[in-house]
């Protein structure tokens, strides 16, 4: 029935055990009361599972507050509702991966909620000419929040505007005079990246310098048909789509402002608020707890949450992958238990795919995979020799991979056991043992 796709069973009921905790007795007697009153166990379950039962139990608790527990619940639903009706229109006006549906509705419903989180992922869309990438990011930004649509991007852009912003045909940041932008994007994506500009200031005495101080943290959504640079592109949640050959979407007219649903959903969305749901920064403390083994499940902490947590452990995303994924599992950890298990799965999949491209494409990764397969342990080995079989292993004649860049390479990732200087030059022992045991991160 409606209620049960909407409301989680218990979920009220658990929200009043917590917040009085010293009354857990009387609100256990009262829900055993009130049970009795019904046979049939989906109307109970409207009590147990819904917000009646947090108005009924006042009939036996009068100085109960549960408008509270009553808000957080209205904001869940909401959520779902606005996900739901959000991948109604991303099928109504786009041919994508069916993953894709998911993953693109919780990112935009966090546009407007990511100042609550730490950080905040970029979404980047991938394609060649024709497969509709433009249109996608139109309707991304147009359901986000204070969304804007531009075909370039400069410095006074990202730090003077605030919302979400989407950039298309955004191949130029690689290009020479964008490295200011670049770095700037490159910390845009973590919260309490700030960027200092002087301006001037006038006085009684005159004219003065002060300094202006921007923060650039904020949702940004980007499209391109070349890809990305390796550094922004380890910022992003890389998403490749296809040209479509379903005619009942390529000719449907992009009437996005018209559209009655996409209004709603966003008059919806522009009413939540995650800290009303989730508080994110008391999640992301209790998983330091909870994976340094410091977590007590004994005085606030319930069991949904502990499961929410070994979710996210056995799903095996580390480092700045699962910095990318917390704030996607936490909304849709809000929304329903199978929203939450279907972003784990394609987040694991988009993780493990981008593993492999570093990979391949890392040359440092390479050359840590080619001294992990070298058999002669502790024995000098002259650099001539070193970058000579390491070319043959990439089956690479670049000229700018020499003697020089490998020497400064295992100096950098410290897998230089011995050295030595000679007449004809250096001889060094590699470090096999820890290359072994550092290309395992990577596979």
């Amino acid at each position: 029935m409606e209620s049960k796709r909407y409301i989680p069973q218990q979920n009220l009921y658990e929200g009043l055990i917590k917040k009085y905790p010293t009354c857990k007795k009387e609100i256990e007697e009262a829900k055993e009361k009130i049970s009795n009153e019904f046979n049939n166990s989906e109307t109970a379950y409207d009590f147990f599972g819904g917000r009646k039962f947090v108005d009924k139990i006042k009939d036996f608790i009068p100085f109960i507050d549960t408008k509270p527990i009553k808000d957080i619940e209205g904001m869940k639903i909401k959520l779902q509702e606005s996900y739901n009706k959000i991948i109604v229109v991303l099928k109504r006006y786009c041919d994508l991966k069916e993953e894709y549906y998911n993953l693109i509705a919780l990112w935009i419903i966090g546009t407007y909620l990511h100042k609550e989180f730490p950080s905040y992922p970029f979404l980047f869309l991938n394609a060649m000419k024709g497969s509709g990438k433009t249109r996608l990011l139109k309707l991304i930004t147009v359901l986000s929040k204070d969304g804007d649509l531009l075909s370039s991007l400069s410095e006074a852009v990202l730090f003077r505007t605030t919302g979400t912003l989407g950039i298309d045909e955004f191949e130029g940041i690689t290009r020479k005079g964008g490295e200011n932008l670049r770095e700037l994007l490159n910390a845009a994506y973590k919260r309490g990246s700030k960027v200092k500009r002087m301006r001037k200031k006038k006085t009684e005495d005159g004219e003065e310098q002060v300094v202006e101080e921007f923060d650039v943290y904020r949702a940004i959504c980007m499209a391109n048909i070349w890809g990305m640079e390796s550094v922004l592109g380890d910022r992003c949640l890389t998403l490749i789509l296809e040209k479509s050959n379903n005619y009942m979407i390529t000719r449907t007219m992009e009437l996005f402002d018209d559209d009655d649903e996409i209004n709603y959903i966003r008059d919806s969305l522009s009413k939540c608020s995650l800290c009303n749901v989730v508080v994110a920064r008391n999640i992301y403390m209790e998983w330091n707890r909870f994976i340094n083994n410091n977590y007590i499940t004994t005085q606030t902490h319930n069991y949904i949450k502990l499961q929410l947590l070994e979710k996210i452990k056995q799903s095996n995303i580390n480092g700045r992958h699962l910095e990318l994924a917390m704030p996607l599992f936490l909304i849709a950890e809000n929304i329903d238990a199978e929203v939450l298990d279907t972003t784990i799965k394609t987040l694991c999949e988009i993780t493990e795919s981008k593993k492999e491209d570093d990979f391949a494409d890392n040359h440092d990764v390479s050359l840590i995979d080619f001294i992990s397969q070298e058999i002669q342990t502790n024995q000098f080995r002259t650099m001539k020799e070193i970058t000579h079989k390491f070319k043959e292993f990439l089956g690479d004649s670049e000229e700018w991979i020499n003697e020089k860049w490998v020497g400064r390479a295992l100096k950098r990732l410290a897998l230089i056991l011995k050295k030595k200087r000679i007449t004809r030059g250096i001889l060094i022992v590699p470090d096999i043992i820890k290359a072994q045991q550092r290309i395992l991160m990577f596979k």
